[in-house]
């Protein structure tokens, strides 16, 4: 038997993020805003999306700067992401607040954040007004991973990072591997 319920987002789980992005201005304090509505979208040229309510005090500082860092999170940072999406730039500087560091981009002015395992450099290049959310799409122009999550091979073992997944309203850290691309017709 199955239940029918009214049209909603059930697509769960997604990546819970943290986005970090900072006006133009030399003196302007970087902000970070929490996503879960985050997505790959195109792989050549290398694009990857966010949703982000019109409202919202980082709406504005990416529009008009047009980049932002999307920050992979693992289980450290899980307390840091809730508060990220609970608490407004408007009122609290997050960084400061958290104790967290800005790592400098290689590509755009917008920081990463130094703990997270995986900063991901994005130029806005369109923006989709959906309704209660508006789509930024991004390319992707940058991509820094903490050197402790590289193996001997010099491959980025992201099961080691141990990220984390929000699915409908808790968070949720990755666990066992259960196969890999291909593996269902590997002879």
């Amino acid at each position: 038997m199955r239940d029918t319920w009214k049209a909603g987002n059930m697509l769960y789980p997604v990546p819970a993020v943290m986005v970090s992005c900072k006006k133009k201005d030399e003196n302007a304090k970087a902000n970070i805003i929490t996503v879960a509505w985050a997505g790959t979208i195109c792989s050549d040229p290398a694009m990857l999306s966010i949703s982000v309510r019109p409202e919202r005090y980082s709406y504005d500082i990416i529009k008009e700067s047009g980049e932002f860092v999307v920050n992979l999170i693992n289980k450290p940072l899980v307390r840091a992401t809730d508060f990220c999406g609970c608490r407004s730039g408007r009122d609290v500087d997050k960084f400061k607040e958290l104790f967290l560091h800005e790592s400098e981009s290689t590509k755009i002015s917008a920081p990463g954040i130094m703990e997270s395992p995986v900063s991901i450099e994005c130029k806005v290049k369109d923006i989709l007004e959906l309704g209660s959310h508006h789509m930024f799409i991004a390319e992707v122009v940058a991509v820094t991973v903490d050197k402790q999550y590289m193996d001997e091979k010099n491959r980025f073992n992201l099961e080691k990072a141990g990220l984390v997944a929000y699915s409908h309203g808790e968070y949720f850290e990755l666990g066992e591997k259960l196969g890999k691309f291909g593996f269902s017709v590997k002879k």
